[in-house]
């Protein structure tokens, strides 16, 4: 999530071992601190062979790779920025594309910097601060040229949303005006757009294209999977549990081999409040309890067929069906959607449904694992808060090849998504200190901690699933997860299948020496312990405030596997701490990873993309938020045939992007020829540089104070050559 609108409570009560306590322990069994910096880092990474780098055959990684001629950086590292401007490297140009605004037909008129927002024009246009996004292809011959693209737009800005007015109508108390409202509602959800690039290589959307729409916080959309037609998801508006309306504070994304996209419900709590007869999960959660961060249930008595009233889940009649205290319960999932548009097997015109399967928390995004014909298909996803967990998808049913995308035919894709993602197993992670760890199943008859039955120890019915799937959190403590460093963004490299996932940061953490206290105190969600009512510091997070963040990795021997090897590939940090256990230098350090992309170049070779959205001063006083990459194959071996980044090779991590002032950079995929490199500018403060014009360069300085505008970017090289190499 963005740090703009993190939710700083700690919500976990479990008293679960926490991952800084088992990396601790991982550590010293190994004595790390006893050799240096670099072996510090470099046996903290023991657990697994690297594919292509072993000798020894026998590496649970699907074999080695044949010998290739490493992928080298083609870029020298920049040095760090603090300017309204996007920053690349020599022989690059950025250009900025869809900026929130830009009209996606021709229904509503042009953007101007002057322009006063309505519901209208907002949902005809691109929504608020982009985050994550991906790119479907219309054909496979123009998948270079042309496709379209889905994009999650997190969040709003209230300040540049309504700086006409001189921002927004009582915020802070009495009831919102409804067409603000409306107009906020809009602004968040999905953008889906056709984008071209012209023979100058200029990018820029097809206003008008039959592809183009908005999914918003208001957009109808369907329930599927165990929790589908529960009595726990039965509103005013859906009596049968089915449907509900809208997404909401989509944050990272997936994609699915079948041509959809994925987007996830991640900070969604505070649109709601439930002032009484809270359930157990709206506190695990987090509801609010009295105004929402935004007030728009402030604006029932306006509205009608509970348009505003939703907001609001405190009962109010004399059972679900004539209220919205299941609301909250029909968000919190990953959201499926068809960006063609075809489908046969939805009864709304949005192509989307809410796959209940995958959990029900907030979801950072949704990434899938390697594809093998005749396996399982996977997906990983986090849970992004403070000390929460990391879980995994397995379908019932094996990979089809049949069922691959076809760009360009017309049929019901969404179907295909319910063969696979409405049967399955849901897992969390729990990570060991000897460097393995073991998915555990979240189903009705696994066996808690304290050995009783999972449904039981719920409260919920021998076969409730969907019971489970509400409580996805709870089960996870019974079950004895790991609790995390805020998990972000995941991938997976789809050679080795190795998974890589971001820990951006997590500063509820106390100095050395202070004791180690299991809590299991309930009585302030404020207080509440998370594992350890104090968590300490440990060789791997040494900072009594751990802001720096991490990047995780671990593999698997199948598919269906439910145990895994882990390790930890790079560490964030300044480049003058004294903890600064990757060696990171004044050319890439950095803190606070969020965004990352595996970019496979083919024969096992592959380009690991990260972003930051940093608050860490030591980093932050010298550089915005950035992008940097890293061949894995390419960085020092230590003990164990293990690449880890090191002091030693400090050449093979480059800042490669820097983005404007306030800005987070998020989002990221490049073409498949790789000659466009899209990446995110969410929340920049006072950017692009002229904010009447929908596309432009994106290195340009803003010269005096502008309306900001998020925005995509495409990152091109002048001899329109792959990027990166």
């Amino acid at each position: 999530m963005s740090k703009e609108i993190e939710d700083h409570r700690i919500l976990n009560r479990s008293g679960n071992e926490p991952f800084s306590s088992v990396l601790e322990r991982h550590i010293s069994r190994r004595g790390v601190m006893h050799g240096g910096m670099g072996m510090a880092a470099m046996t903290m990474m023991s657990g697994f062979g690297l594919v292509g780098c072993s000798d020894d055959d026998d590496n649970d990684g699907g074999g080695d790779t044949p010998d290739v001629e490493p992928l080298a950086l083609g870029f020298e590292s920049i040095r760090g920025s603090k300017t309204d401007a996007i920053v690349v490297p020599e022989g690059y140009t950025a250009q900025v594309l869809i900026p929130w605004g830009t009209p996606l037909n021709n229904s509503v008129g042009q953007w101007s910097t002057d322009r006063r927002m309505t519901p209208e024009y907002q949902a005809a246009s691109v929504g608020m601060n982009h985050d994550g996004m991906y790119h479907f292809p219309l054909s496979e011959e123009s998948a270079s040229r042309e496709f379209i693209m889905a994009l999650n737009n997190e969040y709003i800005d209230q300040s540049a949303l309504w700086a006409p007015q001189g921002g927004p109508t009582n915020q802070q108390g009495g009831d919102r005006p409804v067409d603000e409202v409306r107009t906020e509602i809009n602004a968040y959800g999905i953008t889906i757009v056709r984008l071209s690039k012209n023979s100058d290589n200029i990018w820029s959307s097809d206003t008008g294209s039959r592809y183009n729409r908005r999914i918003t916080t208001g957009t109808p959309i369907e329930l599927s999977g165990p929790v589908r037609g529960s009595d726990y998801v039965v509103t005013a508006y859906s009596n049968d549990g089915t449907r509900t309306r809208g997404t909401n504070n989509n944050c990272a994304n997936g994609f699915t081999p079948w041509g959809t996209y994925l987007t996830c419900e991640e900070n969604w709590p505070g649109i709601f409040i439930k002032n009484s007869d809270r359930y157990a999960d709206d506190d695990r959660l987090g509801i609010l309890r009295e105004r929402s961060i935004w007030g728009w249930e402030t604006a029932a008595s306006q509205g009608s067929n509970g348009e505003f009233a939703r907001f609001d889940a405190t009962p109010a009649a004399a059972s679900a069906r004539g209220d919205y205290r299941n609301e909250p319960r029909t968000f919190g999932y990953v959201v499926e959607i068809d960006p063609y548009g075809n489908t046969t097997s939805v009864s709304t015109e949005t192509a989307a449904l809410k796959r209940t399967l995958l959990g029900r928390f907030r979801h950072e995004g949704c990434w899938p694992g390697k594809l093998t014909e005749g396996e399982p298909v996977v997906f990983y996803t986090g849970h992004d808060a403070r000390n929460e967990y990391i879980y995994k998808f397995v379908s019932a049913a094996n990979w089809d090849p049949a069922d691959a995308n076809r760009p360009g035919e017309d049929y019901d894709r969404l179907a295909i998504g319910s063969k696979y993602m409405d049967e399955g197993t849901l897992y969390v992670a729990r990570f060991d200190a000897d460097g393995s760890g073991e998915w555990l199943a979240l189903t009705p008859d696994a066996t808690t901690q304290d050995g009783r039955r999972l449904s039981d120890a719920l409260g919920i019915g021998a076969d409730d699933m969907a019971g489970v799937l509400i409580n996805t959190c709870d089960a996870a403590d019974m079950l004895g997860a790991t609790p995390m460093d805020r998990p972000e963004w995941g991938t997976v490299d789809p050679a080795s299948g190795d998974v890589y996932m971001t820990l951006t940061n997590n500063s509820d953490r106390t100095a050395e020496g202070m004791a180690a206290t299991y809590t299991d105190d309930a009585s302030s969600i404020e207080a509440l312990g998370a594992g350890y009512d104090t968590a300490p510091v440990n060789a791997a997070n040494p900072r009594p405030d751990n802001e720096a963040g991490q990047v995780i990795r671990w593999r698997e021997p199948s598919a269906g596997a439910t145990t895994f090897e882990w390790n930890i590939f790079v560490f964030g940090a300044a480049a003058g701490d004294t903890d600064n256990f990757s060696g990171l230098t004044e050319l890439n350090q950095f803190a606070s990873p969020d965004g990352l992309w595996y970019d496979d170049r083919g024969d096992g070779r592959g380009i690991l993309w990260i972003e930051t959205d940093n608050g860490y001063d030591g980093v932050l006083d010298y550089t915005n938020d950035q992008v940097l990459a890293v061949v894995p194959s390419t960085v020092s071996i230590g003990p164990g045939d293990q690449a880890v980044v090191n002091p030693d090779d400090q050449a093979q991590l480059r800042r490669f992007a820097v983005g404007p002032n306030g800005c987070e950079v998020t989002g990221i995929f490049a073409t498949p020829d790789r000659t466009s490199l899209f990446i995110n500018i969410q929340h920049p403060g006072n950017w692009p540089a002229d904010p009447n014009q929908n596309v432009q360069s994106a290195t340009e300085a803003t010269s005096g104070t502008v309306r900001p505008r998020a925005s995509t970017v495409v990152i091109q090289k002048l001899d329109g050559g792959a990027v990166g190499v």
